[in-house]
């Protein structure tokens, strides 16, 4: 609490009545923390006196401290209050994770495929007592869309609340909507169960996209794809790797593969859009590329129509591995790039704008025009994934970002 009014004071933050209500939560996990004293790794309590315990209570009877699952729609600043708990722990909070969801995942798959190889039973068992010697656990954008990460979650989120481990949790959907219409759902319902009765669930929607904030924008962006462009492009690479040696075609190694950057120099990298999302990458790929270079160039992306739909995924799953690794991020495109998911507007003249697209559009403060023909996106998950991409590129394109990313 104290480090959000110091933020507010300094201008970094608006007052809001509603997030201090949600910094109020945080402060009192935060002070259950102060005193709590984790139970060892290769013991913990019942699993039913989780089940049993009174949800209203920061604590339950075993004195384990409630974890909140804090949930809203794009900008509501869920990253922002997860941060701002984490970096402001209790010292005494040693083994602490903050971690996005995905990452997270590949993690526990890549730990599973280790035990198995070992020759372990059940897998999980030893990865949970692995996970447990993190006493305090930050996932950001929880959500379940496949069905392996709906079967191991159920019995993961199980096995860390037994072992003692506090969560944190930031989401899109409240639990009820997770895996909505998933194969074998009915297997996950136990799991949303425990979300409901084992943590704090709150709804951080209050009216307010914290995005939309004004802020001075930087030149990052550069439209159409021309001579001029190219060469204001080039100059950007040229300052950020003055003095560094240029490699081309320079091959790392992403998950067992090869993957060539054809462009970099120190933490720089840059590619063409053809080559970053032409190929078959996918959300691990780009986070392990996005980790290692802290600043990377996308030169020539065109207007995607329905024909690149596979192309446009990729790009938005790009963009976000670029938010959670804090990466500076230059694009030179065939339109501005809030419109290169749009339809050319003489493929589908007076196409309807959906109730949902332009409510979309009016939060993120973007021209429905831009949008006003395009049919790439239906459905849910999809219109949400876009329109994260859309805010996303925004504060990307800010000068506290450029200011403050890509350090590496």
């Amino acid at each position: 609490m104290q480090e959000y009014h110091k933020l507010v004071q300094a201008g970094a933050l608006r007052s809001d009545d509603h997030q201090t209500r949600i910094i109020q939560k945080l402060q009192a996990l935060h002070d259950a923390l102060a005193v709590y004293d984790p139970p060892s790794s290769s013991g913990g309590s019942s699993l039913l006196s989780f089940l049993f315990s009174s949800p209203a209570s920061s604590t339950d009877n075993t004195g384990i401290p409630h974890g909140l699952y804090l949930y809203g729609d794009v900008g509501t600043g869920k990253t922002m209050l997860m941060d701002l708990f984490y970096n402001t722990l209790p010292a005494r909070i040693t083994n602490k994770r903050r971690v996005h969801f995905h990452a997270f995942m590949l993690d526990v798959h890549k730990r599973m495929h280790a035990a198995k190889a070992a020759g372990a039973g059940d897998p999980l068992v030893p990865v949970a007592r692995d996970l447990a010697n993190t006493h305090v656990l930050c996932l950001d954008e929880f959500q379940v869309t496949d069905i392996a990460d709906a079967m191991i979650l159920r019995r993961l989120l199980d096995a860390l609340l037994e072992h003692g481990v506090v969560c944190v949790l930031t989401s899109n959907r409240h639990p009820d909507e997770l895996y909505k219409n998933g194969i074998q759902r009915a297997s996950f319902l136990p799991a949303i169960d425990l979300l409901k009765s084992q943590f704090d669930v709150t709804d951080l929607d209050s009216g307010t996209d914290y995005r939309r904030v004004p802020r001075a924008l930087s030149h990052a962006y550069f439209s159409p794809l021309n001579s001029a462009t190219r060469a204001a492009i080039d100059a950007k690479f040229d300052a950020l790797t003055e003095d560094l040696p240029i490699l081309d075609d320079a091959t790392i190694r992403l998950w067992g593969r090869s993957l060539t950057v054809p462009r970099s120099a120190g933490s720089v990298a840059q590619f063409p859009f053809a080559e970053l999302c032409g190929r078959p990458l996918g959300a691990a790929d780009y986070l392990e590329l996005t980790q290692r270079y802290g600043t990377v160039f996308v030169t020539d992306v065109p207007r995607m129509g329905l024909n690149e739909k596979d192309k446009a995924r990729r790009f938005i799953t790009f963009i976000d591995a670029c938010y959670e690794s804090k990466t500076r991020l230059f694009v030179s495109s065939e339109v501005p790039i809030f419109e290169i998911f749009s339809d050319d507007k003489s493929q589908s003249p007076g196409a309807p704008v959906s109730d949902h697209m332009r409510a979309i559009m009016d939060d993120l403060g973007l021209p429905v025009e831009v949008v006003g023909a395009a049919s790439m996106f239906n459905g849910e998950e999809e219109l949400f994934a876009f329109a994260r991409c859309c805010s996303r590129l925004v504060q990307m394109g800010s000068v506290d970002w450029m200011e403050h990313a890509g350090r590496r």
